[in-house]
């Protein structure tokens, strides 16, 4: 009964605080941009939906480019143009630079020391100049080049050996393994799972959910009062998954501590080097963040990524045609694509980008917070709003795509928009000091790895589908996935 009355006082205390925040939003709205009505306590929560980014979107075609929601207690800015996504990430970057961070990545502290979620600061700095001088700097990547280009020929090994029994091949699974392996090289010099079997499920498993979690519309985030409570336990969940990749990031430092090897030239290894010499620029929390950073962004982002461009050129057998003829004049059908290669492959290119068009890896990016109230084309965005840049909705405006809706890689052949963060029609990376740091190593290894799969073997759906049925529901998280994963059986060239 106590525990009763404490709920209903609280639920008291909710109402009384959010309506009349309600009634003040409702008399400062002409300072905002334009946006839907909010209902007293829910505000506008019951217009997004289980897919927010297409919800969004419909809303923008209604109140602008530039729009403004209360989710709960919480005031939201809504950002769905190419011009509006420009002045947030760019002219006015360091405005919007701080991250709104849900209450599910308090877990374990990871808030507290991870590149995604610090602020812009000194810690930030530092963490970001280890990873692109250790990892994404050019000299890095091209020291590491060998190294992509074994763990692509592993994958299509795998696909080799399924073939020859006929069995089907999970893409997305198969493809994460790949990234799994690529990147615990680059940092634990090892693989974590064998890359000739159907292994590392249970840590995609992991990645995923995390993904899934935190993208979740969380109570605490909206009603920051129910913090203590954790009524979803969507933290609770969060700190679960966090502890299981932890543990295994903590038994590799263990190993290498226990034989000295600090001085060995991976990541790993120049990160305890900087932290005996200077633990107060990094420390063990720092570095277990900055691993989970890595995995949770360079595999399940990579992996997603192939998925929807197998399952768009698959829908598409003219794209299909297109890639395979450009594949067999370059380099010679039944051959590898090395990064070397991927220059001379222009339609390869193009594919990876119409995929990023449509299916951007982090549809809203990750979102953004005001510190400080600050102007935006005339409007007063006040302390604390969230920001949310829908790259889904740009990437399918059709003001700037013509047909935005259907896959057409053929668009970029002639187009100057690239993915790099310069180009805001084209955002899938996002921009500014906050752009993914790893865009560099994604796009060398998403066309080496569709193009070997392309080259290597013809692809049938294991269903009775035609591939234009081909189900694309997506799976809406801090990362888009693919709801009914796609698995298609490699057949050997003929």
């Amino acid at each position: 009964m106590d525990y009763l009355v404490i709920v209903g006082l609280l639920l008291s205390y909710i109402l009384i605080r959010v309506t009349l925040s309600y009634f003040g939003v409702s008399k400062s709205r002409n300072s905002l941009p334009p946006g839907p009505t909010p209902l007293p306590i829910i505000g506008n929560l019951h217009l997004l939906g289980d897919q927010p980014h297409h919800s969004l979107a419909k809303l923008a075609k209604i109140y602008g480019p530039i729009m403004s929601l209360r989710l709960g207690h919480v005031t939201t800015l809504v950002i769905s143009s190419a011009a509006a996504a420009k002045e947030v990430l760019q002219k006015q970057d360091l405005a919007f630079s701080s991250r709104h961070i849900p209450d599910a990545v308090h877990a374990r502290n990871h808030s507290q020391h991870s590149l995604v979620w610090l602020p812009v600061g000194t810690q930030w700095r530092t963490l970001r100049r280890i990873l692109n001088n250790n990892i994404f700097a050019s000299n890095s990547l091209d020291a590491n080049q060998h190294l992509r280009g074994q763990k692509v020929h592993e994958l299509i090994a795998y696909c080799t050996k399924a073939s020859k029994s006929n069995d089907s091949v999970d893409i997305g699974r198969a493809a994460f393994r790949t990234s799994l392996n690529l990147l615990s090289n680059t940092i634990f010099s090892k693989d974590l799972t064998d890359p000739y079997e159907d292994s590392g499920k249970e840590f995609r498993n992991v990645i995923g959910n995390i993904m899934v979690e935190i993208g979740k519309q969380n109570l605490v985030d909206i009603f920051p009062l129910l913090k203590k409570m954790d009524p979803q336990g969507i933290r609770r969940r969060v700190g679960h998954h966090f502890e299981k990749i932890l543990e295994i990031f903590e038994q590799m430092i263990e190993e290498r501590l226990g034989i000295d090897g600090s001085n060995q030239n991976d990541v790993m290894g120049v990160c305890l080097k900087i932290s005996q010499e200077n633990p107060d620029e990094i420390n063990r929390a720092h570095i277990n963040s900055l691993f989970l950073d890595l995995f949770s962004a360079g595999t399940d982002t990579s992996s997603n990524t192939l998925e929807w461009a197998m399952s768009e050129v698959l829908r598409n057998p003219l794209v299909m045609t297109k890639a395979k003829l450009e594949l067999e004049e370059v380099i010679g059908k039944g051959k590898i694509v090395t990064e070397d290669d991927v220059p001379k492959l222009p339609y390869l290119s193009c594919i990876v980008k119409e995929t990023l068009r449509m299916h951007p890896p982090v549809p809203f990016l990750i979102p953004r917070k005001v510190n400080k109230q600050v102007k935006l084309n005339g409007y007063t965005i006040p302390e604390n709003t969230q920001v949310l840049v829908n790259a889904y909705a740009i990437g399918r405006d059709p003001t700037i795509w013509e047909d935005s809706q259907e896959f057409k890689p053929e668009r970029f052949l002639a187009s100057k928009f690239d993915v790099r963060g310069q180009d805001f029609e084209l955002i899938p990376f996002g921009a500014g000091r906050r752009k993914c740091p790893g865009l560099l190593l994604a796009m060398r290894m998403i066309p080496m790895m569709l193009g070997s799969l392309l080259n290597n073997f013809d692809w049938k759906i294991d269903t009775t589908s035609s591939p234009n049925e081909l189900d694309m529901t997506e799976k809406f998280g801090l990362t888009l996935q693919k709801a009914i994963p796609l698995c298609v059986v490699p057949t050997p060239l003929n």
